[in-house]
């Protein structure tokens, strides 16, 4: 059992990550170099000329995955020590598929302010932070506070990452259907940041606010839902979405929907399979909580989906935010971007759905696998191209120059340190 193994193997190994000197260290004195007194002219340099901190040190290729615990994944508020493995998995994969160094940082506090302030104190030795299982509302207050008082990227996962995989995905598998984003209904099955992040990543990319219907615990998101007045996301999606004021559940946002995005509750049978038969022709479901989906694979195509996807590597089409947040980090921090827009994101989003489309799209392949690395790069450069469009990068770069940077920093990050025993 994968669960008997991973007790064992964290338990072997104490954890999943370290620390490994980048610099050699011939003899006791070469520390007159790396250290004192050597080390003091490095220091300097930076003190008369802050951007040197790129040239003489890692900042440019560490990020700091900061939690409060509160909404990890499958396990909800368990806390930071609890929440420390699986910001340690986070930093495995950053260093394996995007040659970035992560650090967890799980706090103490579940209060947003002091989570900005901490960020913003830490914000000097990293090139990046990456917010993680925060909860929602107060994830959006940190996450914008941050982007705007830093000038570093700053981005939160569980919203941009799990948005621009799943447009990926959306976008090849309206291919297959033959149905164009700006048509289609989308049913959205859940409320939270995941969820409204997807509504909107789907609007800049073409689909129309009134075409999406967007269902809560409480029902159908809709003007006369006034309870979620005071949730200014949640509002924003009443008052966007759902042309047709649409009230009811699940059933009813499902009926006669091209496409359904569901990041809600484990299932089975959150969806029900006659609900399926109740969508379109051509449905595409995208079932994603973990770790069961809302509705099994096989009963979605059994009720008349023609695609599926769901958040398991053990079933076709998983969607996983590891597809994104290496390689965007990768490209933002080669090019030192001091944020991360929307565009960023797109940008990143049609590199995964191109990089699929070039190996062959079929109803079982919609996205590349966790395990195709050479989408990693492409997706890097497509991030730092579009941050230099932007003028939201530090440092511009020639495309070869660039390419070949990113290509050897994520080709050398997948040696793997130790054998498996």
């Amino acid at each position: 059992m994968v669960e008997q193994s991973a007790l064992a193997y964290h338990a072997r190994y104490r954890g999943k990550i370290g620390i490994a000197l980048k610099a050699p260290v011939r003899n006791y004195e070469d520390f007159a170099i790396w250290y004192t007194p050597g080390v003091a002219e490095p220091a300097r340099a930076i003190e008369s000329n802050r951007e040197c901190v790129y040239e003489y040190t890692n900042r440019g290729n560490t990020v700091a995955i900061i939690t409060d615990g509160t909404r990890v994944l499958g396990l909800g508020d368990v806390g930071p020590e609890a929440a420390l493995p699986v910001m340690e998995g986070k930093a495995m994969l950053f260093k394996y598929l995007g040659g970035v160094d992560a650090f967890p940082i799980c706090v103490a506090t579940k209060d947003a302010d002091e989570i900005v302030n901490l960020a913003r104190w830490l914000a000097p030795s990293f090139g990046g932070i990456n917010l993680e299982d925060i909860a929602s509302p107060k994830c959006y207050y940190i996450l914008e506070r941050l982007k705007r008082e830093l000038s570093i990227p700053v981005w939160h996962d569980d919203q941009q990452g799990t948005a621009l995989v799943i447009l990926a995905g959306v976008k090849n598998a309206l291919k297959l259907a033959g149905k164009k984003l700006s048509e289609v209904k989308i049913a959205l099955i859940g409320a939270g940041a995941a969820c409204i992040s997807v509504a909107r990543y789907m609007q800049i990319a073409g689909a129309r606010w009134g075409n999406m219907v967007m269902v809560d615990s409480k029902g159908i998101l809709n003007e006369s839902r006034e309870d979620l007045k005071n949730i200014a996301e949640k509002w924003a999606m009443c008052m966007r979405t759902n042309r047709d004021g649409i009230s009811g559940g699940i059933k009813d946002a499902m009926r006669g929907a091209d496409v359904c995005i569901a990041l809600s509750k484990p299932g089975p049978g959150v969806i029900k399979k006659e609900w399926v038969a109740d969508m379109a022709d051509d449905a595409i479901v995208f079932a994603c909580a973990n770790p069961v989906p809302e509705i099994m694979p096989w009963d979605a195509k059994d009720a008349g989906a023609r695609i599926v996807a769901t958040g398991r590597s053990d079933f076709p089409n998983q969607v996983n935010n590891s597809l994104g947040f290496p390689a965007v980090f990768r490209g933002a921090l080669d090019v030192r971007a001091t944020r991360i827009t929307d565009e960023m994101c797109i940008a990143a989003a049609d590199a995964i759905a191109s990089y699929a489309e070039t190996r062959g799209l079929s109803e079982d392949y919609i996205i590349p696998k966790m395990e195709e690395r050479e989408m990693y790069v492409t997706e890097a450069i497509a991030v730092a191209e579009k941050a230099m469009e932007q003028g939201v990068a530090a440092r511009a770069i020639g495309e070869e120059e660039l390419e070949s940077e990113i290509r050897e920093k994520i080709s050398v990050s997948c040696v793997v340190s130790q054998p498996w025993v």
